[in-house]
Formats: structure tokens, C-alpha cells, sequence
């Protein structure tokens, strides 16, 4: 149950704010150059036990990727699905998921120079949704969707800061600081983005959040850990 928040400029460029949910016991680490013989030169926050990633990025072709977990009518044991965690690695090569998955739902973010798309996969339908300019939101169902407790609750808000940074350098300050204002929830709270979704039936909690940028002139890409899963700093 991932969030993102992303900012699509005019000339297709975007900012993004990404929170990672996932089991504390799964062991994983921060963002990095962990590929270097099958993607070389892409960083991405690799999970240990699949060797796949959350977020990945390549500088050198300007793309970036995040998986998002979505449910799914997938009628396949566990044993016969293959791992979603290729999927950031592969985007960023450039090589996008086609027709059918012999995997569980996902939602893959993938950015690029000068635009971004939403492909959506529900284990019968591959879907993509093109997203226009502005400010959007996504977690565990459709792009902007108004059902989503914690986008109906914060996506408006995350739109008003979209434009408050005083440099450039700094443009993720007033989105981390509501990221920060919206931990005032309970972390089991479904408006909550910092969360704990144990009450939920998912062993998940916020682990971190990333930032990051997409433009002609490359990729930058930030992390920082939460001391404590499902808990602000």
C-alpha cells in the first residue's frame, strides 16, 4: 500500500513524492547501484530477498520507475507467480510490461523526460493511463482515486505546496513537511500515508520515503529511512 504523489510540468517534467510500505522483517537496502551486471548504472532501493526494487532509476536514459502492490482476480497459487520486483528494472531499461502477467496486481509508475504513465494490472486487464499535467496521487487503485481515503484527504493539499518551494533546490521542503503534517493520523487510520496496515490484514509499514526529479537535463533521486516503521520522524 505505497503512496506517490507526482507533479507533472507543462513541459512533461515531474516531481514525485514516494513512501514505501512494506514488512519490517523483509530485509532491503537503501538506494544504490545494486545491479551492476544485469542494469548497470541504474540505483534503485533493492529488496534482498527477490533482488528486485521499489523505486529504480537509470541517469543515463532519464527514466525512473515505482512499483505499487494493487489487488488482483489472479487465480494462481503463489508458487506459479513470478516476483513483481523486476518490473522497476525493467521499466527504467526501457523494456515496459505487455498483455498478460503471470503476477499479482501492480501499479508501475514509470517517468520519463517528458512525461509519465500509470500501467495498471488487475490480473485480467493491462491497463495504461496517460497522466496529464498537474498534481496526482496514487496508492493501491487507480490514479487519483477518489475512494482512496488518504487521496481524497491530502491529494488537494499536496496541490497547493505544489508551487511553494522558494528554490528549486528545495522544491520537495513543502511536501515533506505536509508528509510530516499528515503523520498527525494515526498511523492506522486509512487517510493516513505514513501507515501502519497491520489492522488492515498486511504485515506492512512505512519503511521510508523518496524524492525525486525527472527533466531533460537527468534524474535525481533522494531517500531517507523512518527511525522507527510507521512512525514520523
Amino acid at each position: 500500500m505505497c503512496t506517490v504523489m507526482i507533479d507533472v510540468a507543462h513541459d512533461g517534467s515531474s516531481r514525485l513524492l514516494a513512501v514505501r510500505d512494506e514488512d519490517p522483517q523483509r530485509a532491503w537496502d537503501p538506494l544504490g547501484e545494486w545491479w551492476p551486471e544485469t542494469y548497470p548504472g541504474v540505483i534503485g532501493v533493492h529488496d534482498r530477498r527477490a533482488g528486485g526494487a521499489w523505486l529504480a532509476a537509470d541517469p543515463n536514459s532519464g527514466r525512473l520507475a515505482v512499483l505499487l502492490n494493487r489487488a488482483d482476480v489472479l487465480e494462481l497459487a503463489d508458487t506459479e507467480t513470478l516476483s513483481r520486483g523486476s518490473l522497476a528494472l525493467e521499466s527504467v531499461a526501457g523494456r515496459s510490461p505487455e498483455g498478460p502477467q503471470r503476477m499479482h496486481g501492480f501499479n508501475l509508475l514509470e517517468v520519463w523526460a517528458d512525461g509519465a504513465r500509470v500501467l495498471s494490472w488487475d490480473g485480467v486487464d493491462l491497463r495504461e493511463t496517460p497522466i496529464d499535467a498537474g498534481v496526482h496521487m496514487i496508492a493501491h487503485d487507480d490514479l487519483d482515486d477518489p475512494e482512496t481515503p488518504r487521496i481524497a484527504r491530502w491529494l488537494p493539499e499536496f496541490a497547493a505546496r505544489a508551487d511553494a518551494s522558494t528554490t528549486d533546490e528545495e522544491w520537495w521542503h513543502p511536501w515533506v513537511s505536509l508528509l510530516g503534517d499528515s503523520a498527525r493520523l494515526n498511523p492506522e487510520d486509512d487517510r493516513a500515508i505514513i501507515r501502519d496496515n497491520r489492522p488492515h490484514g498486511y504485515p506492512t509499514l512505512s519503511l521510508l520515503y523518496a524524492v525525486a526529479e525527472v527533466s531533460p537535463t537527468g534524474v535525481t533521486v533522494h531517500d531517507r529511512a523512518l527511525t522507527r516503521p510507521g512512525h514520523w520522524d
